[in-house]
């Protein structure tokens, strides 16, 4: 029996032997792949409007020979503005094919987000990039330039006929009052699709976009207001049912209308500081109560309030539309305190109050307003007279020549209004403001506190 055990163990050692020195054929070897060379069935593309659904252009490339199976190898085409390196490129990815394929819509539609203008010819490259499906092994082409383009999109709201465009509502510095004082409201016109116009909104108003000044029967609006995130910007078209929603708080801001794709955007450039203005003159309601305004939202407030006669004439000052912040009172000698006694006007009239929360100081003025300049050889006013309605002082004025102006308070120099920037709104002390030759209604707007307009028909 051990002299079988023996024999075979022998046995298998030598086919052990023999099998291990039998020769392996060579391992198959892959290359790496090379280049693609990129080629184009056009190097000057201009489509119409009519080419939208057409095929414009086709890019062409080589294989670049990778060992898989071609089918899955993976190609970037990549247009960009000549001469950027591709930075800001617009990609589109092809699988498994040497060729793709453009509209004049997708072709046109990249042309556009590059920010090209319509009907001008620019400088366009395009390479491609391929590579396993993994993004190994990538190569890039040959890049081509070609002469690109774009056409004018039918814009998704037609932009207004009139080539102008005003801001009116409860969130604008007029109100819903219209015609609309022009050189604070009106838009200005960047290009036949866009216009933009930074304005004083009143937090928490609305508002609507008017093609013609003074006339009600067609507005820009939106469809629904109540869409969350709508008071920073979104959809608009013509003639729709809502009014477009302001911003929650009061400041200047800037209003970007886009008719090409029917799109607006309100960026905030700043906001105001408000202190409201709850008093016996208006039942004690700090919701429904009057404001003054920070414009720098520094703690110095100011603004105009009317306050009617009769009654004791109490009033606070508070930090928000209830009584639930901080409410300032009568601290004594000119200075507020949070547990003093009720501040007072002391009679019914027009008030310019003045509170500043960093000294702790206010002040109270009662004005009426006139108007002097070349009318009167600046020796004599013309009195305004105050509407509650409209909350606007009004006054008329004949020049036989175009002349100058001043509003200012009680018949004296001491508080007067200019416009030292020609922009229809109201500096203290600032420069003249201009008229021409004729009988004029003037309008001088206050109670929108820290900004202040005049309007001239």
């Amino acid at each position: 029996m051990k002299h079988i055990i023996k024999f075979l163990s022998v046995a298998c050692g030598l086919a052990f032997v023999f099998a291990a020195c039998e020769k392996v054929a060579d391992l198959p070897y892959y290359a790496n792949g090379n280049a693609p060379a990129l080629s184009t069935s056009s190097d000057a593309i201009a489509p119409t409007p009519a080419d939208s659904l057409n095929n414009v252009v086709t890019f062409s490339w080589t294989s670049p020979k990778y060992a898989t199976d071609s089918s899955t190898v993976k190609f970037i085409v990549q247009i960009d503005s000549a001469g950027r390196n591709f930075s800001n490129a617009s990609s589109r990815l092809v699988t498994g094919t040497l060729s793709t394929t453009f509209t004049g819509k997708e072709l046109n539609d990249i042309l556009v987000g590059f920010g090209f203008s319509f009907g001008v010819a620019y400088d366009v490259d395009v390479r491609v990039v391929s590579s396993y499906a993994n993004n190994n092994e990538q190569f890039m082409s040959n890049t081509i330039t070609i002469k690109a383009t774009p056409y004018v999109v039918p814009p998704k709201v037609d932009p207004p006929a009139s080539g102008t465009l005003f801001l009116v509502g409860s969130a604008s510095g007029g109100g819903w009052n219209n015609p609309v004082p022009a050189l604070t409201q009106q838009f200005s016109k960047i290009d036949p699709l866009t216009y933009q116009g930074t304005f004083y909104l009143v937090g928490g108003g609305q508002y609507l976009m008017l093609p013609v000044n003074g006339d009600w029967s067609h507005k820009f609006s939106v469809a629904d207001n109540t869409i969350a995130g709508l008071a920073a910007g979104g959809d608009f078209g013509y003639d729709l049912s809502q009014n477009f929603p302001g911003p929650a708080a009061s400041g200047l801001y800037t209003i970007n209308v886009d008719f090409q794709h029917g799109k607006f955007t309100v960026t905030s450039v700043k906001t105001y500081g408000l202190m409201f203005v709850p008093g016996d003159y208006q039942g004690w309601n700090p919701g429904t109560a009057p404001s003054i305004a920070s414009p720098n939202a520094d703690g110095s407030f100011e603004g105009y309030i009317n306050v009617p006669s009769g009654g004791s004439y109490d009033f606070k000052l508070t930090s928000q539309p209830d009584w639930n912040g901080t409410n300032y009172g009568d601290g004594g000698s000119g200075t507020l305190s949070t547990s003093g006694g009720n501040l007072n006007f002391g009679a019914g009239g027009y008030y310019k109050i003045n509170a500043n929360t960093t000294d702790n100081s206010w002040s109270v003025k009662a004005t009426t307003w006139s108007m002097i300049g070349s009318f009167t050889g600046w020796g004599s006013d013309v009195d305004m007279t105050y509407d509650d309605g409209s909350k606007t002082w009004t006054g008329t004025v004949n020049l036989a020549a175009d002349g100058e102006f001043k509003f200012r308070a009680n018949h004296d120099w001491g508080l007067n209004y200019g416009d030292s920037g020609a922009d229809g709104t109201l500096n203290e002390g600032g420069d003249n403001l201009k008229i021409t030759a004729g009988t004029h209604k003037i309008t001088l707007d206050l109670h929108n506190s820290g900004y202040y307009y005049y309007k001239i028909d």
